[in-house]
């Protein structure tokens, strides 16, 4: 029986979590397999049906909105939406990105693909279309995929999610979105964008409910005023027909109408096909087992990306990346910590947020302190119409002999809010503290001045009597 050829080390799952680790293993010279169930899977959710199309689709349908308000500035505009010019634009984006996301590619930079369903057929072997492969390390980065909907009459319905809407050949007049999460409130914005009357129902007290709620208030009113519809702590009970719903909310039974629903109300983990008991790798409640070193119950076998059942984002994914690289050439272990994690929900405006939330400093019973900040008196919120903005910042409680607290997190809702808090998201991973900002000039008037506007008043708190009385002292001297 011929040998399985051997591998440094395999990687399961060509997307940004795969990607993360096998690239950077193969620059390294070690002899890398890659493997994903098909040429066109590669890239993952992020590239196939996540943030690629969805950013594509917001960019779209930011542009569509735009013209259709620019009426109050005397321009007249008028016509719908084109779907298949819009598709058109997203799968050029797609396809440019694919250039350099595909077996072909890999191949010609000396990387070994093997494409289809992989299997574990012992502790350090995989199964892929009958070929057997040994690795020495093996990190599964196999993904995520939509929940389905476990729903009475969703048989009779046109349904979609996030690997199907991409694919839609109409605009629906009126969308049902199933999920008011990131996905859920980024897609149903753009569709309310491009035309579509959109209803979205959630069961929980609050949109994006992994936020502040008084940020995720403001998303609401602005969503509101586009003309969304909210359904909060609400069921859906069931499909009467199909395009009709039954929601119960507030002990009451709505009926609401549709064309088109978007499921999207969370995820599931993408292993059945994997026979992970085959090589000794343990599982809990759908996910697999493993320690804060991201290592499986099989000390060869490592988790990257939504697999390791922590945050599922690309960016976590390049986290938990880097952590394994660490980990696989230094004697030096390093474990998976989230304390400096941050995200962003690409609606308009964004909400931005890093390191600790407020839950987490109860939990933990780190002693803080809050600051807040309201974007009505910030000059560029004013002449770009965003006065709704706001800030909020979790900082070390001040102590007698530090003046110079560290950021600990927080968040931020407004246009690009991704982008201004990112020096906020330095200081914390860097400890920094918060003289850095305040001693930092800002050329005016740059938006993310404001990062500079809540030191200072937090400063302005500082000027007791006393404070007051020592300086006009020392002005005196």
């Amino acid at each position: 029986m011929p040998q399985s050829p051997l591998y440094d080390i395999i990687v399961i799952g060509a997307g940004s979590a795969g990607l993360s680790i096998a690239l950077p293993m193969h620059e390294f010279g070690f002899k890398v397999l890659l493997i994903d169930k098909s040429d066109h899977q590669i890239g993952g959710d992020c590239l196939n049906d996540g943030c690629v199309p969805s950013k594509s689709l917001i960019h779209v349908a930011r542009q569509v909105y735009q013209a259709n308000h620019s009426q109050e500035f005397g321009m007249n505009i008028s016509g719908k939406v084109d779907m298949s010019k819009v598709w058109k634009y997203v799968k050029e984006r797609q396809n440019i990105i694919r250039k350099h996301e595909n077996a072909a590619f890999f191949r010609n930079m000396g990387i070994e693909v093997a494409l289809g369903t992989a299997s574990f057929v012992s502790a350090d072997e995989i199964e892929v279309s009958g070929q057997v492969y040994k690795g020495k390390k093996i990190v599964i980065a196999t993904g995520s995929r939509p929940k389905k909907l476990q729903i009475p009459g969703i048989e009779q319905v046109k349904w979609y999610d996030n690997q199907s809407i991409f694919a839609i050949d109409f605009l629906p007049d009126k969308l049902l979105v199933i999920g008011g999460g990131p996905i859920g409130v980024e897609l149903g914005q753009a569709f309310s964008r491009l035309g579509s009357q959109v209803s979205i129902v959630h069961n929980k007290a609050h949109i994006l409910d992994k936020e502040e709620p008084e940020i995720t208030t403001i998303l609401q009113e602005r969503l509101l005023k586009e003309g969304i519809t909210f359904h909060l702590q609400a069921e859906v009970l069931s499909f009467t027909n199909s395009n009709t719903v039954a929601v119960r909310q507030d002990d009451k039974q709505l009926s609401l109408t549709f064309d088109a629903v978007l499921v999207a109300a969370g995820r599931e983990l993408n292993i059945e096909s994997l026979q992970l008991s085959t090589a000794g790798i343990e599982t809990e409640n759908g996910n697999i087992k493993v320690n804060k070193y991201l290592q499986t119950t099989n000390k060869h076998v490592f988790v990257c990306g939504d697999v390791a059942g922590n945050l599922k984002f690309s960016h976590a994914a390049e986290q938990q990346a880097t952590i394994l690289l660490n980990n696989f050439l230094s004697p030096l272990k390093k474990p998976l910590d989230n304390k400096h994690m941050s995200w962003v929900t690409f609606t308009d405006p964004e909400v931005a947020t890093f390191g600790y939330s407020l839950k987490e400093l109860k939990d933990k019973k780190i002693a803080f302190e809050k600051l807040s900040l309201d974007f009505d008196e910030d000059d560029r919120a004013v002449v770009e119409d965003y006065q709704y903005g706001k800030l909020i910042l979790y900082i070390e409680q001040k102590k007698l002999l530090n003046q110079n607290p560290k950021i600990l997190g927080g968040t931020m809702i407004a246009p690009n809010a991704g982008e201004l808090i990112q020096e906020l998201i330095l200081a914390n991973s860097a400890g920094m503290g918060i003289e850095a900002l305040f001693n930092k000039i800002y050329p005016y008037p740059t938006a993310s001045a404001v990062n500079k506007r809540i030191i200072l008043n937090k400063k302005r708190e500082q000027l007791t009597p006393f404070v007051k009385k020592v300086l006009h002292t020392l002005y005196n001297i």
